[in-house]
C-alpha cells in the first residue's frame, strides 16, 4: 500500500496521505512520496489546482515519533536543501540535517508550488500536520477538525516550519504554543488560519467546488498572484523568522538531550496524546 495516493479529478489533482491506521503520521517515506505527487501535479499541464487530503478520520496527527514505520535512520534523496545526509552523523548533526531537509526544507519547497493548493482537513491536524496544511494556499476544514501544536510540552518552541505568527497572528500564536491546547475549526476560522468551515459530510464537495472555481482562472495569473502574496509574507519576515526559530528548535533538542534521556524530553506519541486529553 502506497503511503500517498494520487488521482486526477478533471483539472484537480488529489494528493492523499494514506497511513490512516497511524492517523497519517508523517515519516520520511511519506514526505518524499508527497513531494513526488506534488511534482507530478506541477508537471501535468492539465492540472490547475492541487488538493491535499488525509485518508480516514484524520488529516494528520503530525510527525511520526513512534509507529513501526518510523524511518529516522534511513537515507532519502535530498531535494529541498544542499546538505549532507543525516545517516551516520553524530549528535545534533544528525537531527539538524534530517529536519532541515525532511521538514523545514520540504515545507518551504511545497509552499513555492506554482499552482494553487488547498488542504482538505478533517479530524486531527496536529503539530507536523499543521505544517502540511499551512504550506497550502487555502484550508477548508470540516466542523470536526481540530488543531494544535503541543510540542512546548517537549520543551521545544513549536514545529520546524514556524509559520505561527503569520498564519495565526502573534497573540493567538502565543496562546496556541503556551497552552498546547486544541483549537477548533471555528476558532481557526476566526483567527484567519482557515478559509472555510463546512459540514463533515460536505467537506469533499465544498473543497472540489472551490478548486474547480479557482481552476478556471488563468494559470500564469494564479502563479503570479500566489508568488506575490508569498513574497509579501517573506518581506514581513516570515522566512527569516523561520530560520531563527529553527535554531531555537534545535537548541531545545540539544538541551533535552543534555539534561534528560533523549531529544524529545522523554515524550513519545502516547504521552503526547495523553497530555492532550
Amino acid at each position: 500500500m502506497s503511503v500517498v495516493e494520487y488521482e486526477r479529478r478533471g483539472a484537480v489533482a488529489v494528493v492523499t496521505m494514506n497511513r490512516p491506521e497511524y492517523r497519517n503520521a508523517q515519516n520520511s517515506a511519506m514526505t518524499y512520496a508527497l513531494d513526488e505527487a506534488f511534482t507530478r501535479a506541477v508537471d501535468d499541464d492539465e492540472v490547475a489546482v492541487i488538493v491535499l487530503a488525509g485518508a480516514g478520520d484524520h488529516f494528520s496527527a503530525g510527525h511520526d515519533i513512534g509507529s513501526p514505520g518510523r524511518d529516522v535512520d534511513i537515507s532519502f534523496e535530498r531535494k529541498a536543501v544542499m546538505w549532507w545526509d543525516h545517516v551516520g552523523r553524530p549528535g545534533g548533526d544528525q537531527r539538524y540535517a534530517r529536519e532541515m531537509e525532511v521538514y523545514l526544507g520540504m515545507c518551504r519547497r511545497w509552499r513555492e508550488i506554482p499552482k494553487p493548493t488547498i488542504a482538505m482537513v478533517q479530524g486531527a491536524c496536529v503539530a507536523g500536520g499543521l505544517m502540511l496544511a499551512w504550506v497550502c494556499d487555502l484550508i477548508v476544514a470540516a466542523e470536526d477538525a481540530f488543531f494544535a501544536d503541543p510540542v512546548v510540552r517537549m520543551g521545544i518552541p513549536g514545529v520546524e516550519y514556524f509559520a505561527h505568527p503569520w498564519v495565526l497572528g502573534p497573540r493567538a500564536a502565543k496562546e496556541v504554543l503556551f497552552t498546547g491546547d486544541r483549537f477548533s475549526a471555528q476558532r481557526a476560522y476566526e483567527w484567519g488560519m482557515v478559509s472555510r468551515v463546512v459540514d463533515r459530510d460536505s467537506l469533499a464537495d465544498e473543497t472540489f467546488q472551490l478548486a474547480e472555481r479557482i481552476g478556471k482562472m488563468p494559470q500564469f495569473g494564479l502563479a503570479l498572484a500566489k508568488r506575490a502574496v508569498n513574497q509579501s509574507e517573506d518581506l514581513m519576515g516570515m522566512r527569516a523568522g523561520m530560520d531563527s526559530v529553527f535554531g531555537l528548535h534545535h537548541f531545545a533538542h540539544a538541551h533535552n538531550a543534555e539534561v534528560g534521556t533523549d531529544a524529545l524530553a522523554g515524550m513519545d506519541a502516547r504521552a503526547m496524546k495523553k497530555a492532550q486529553g
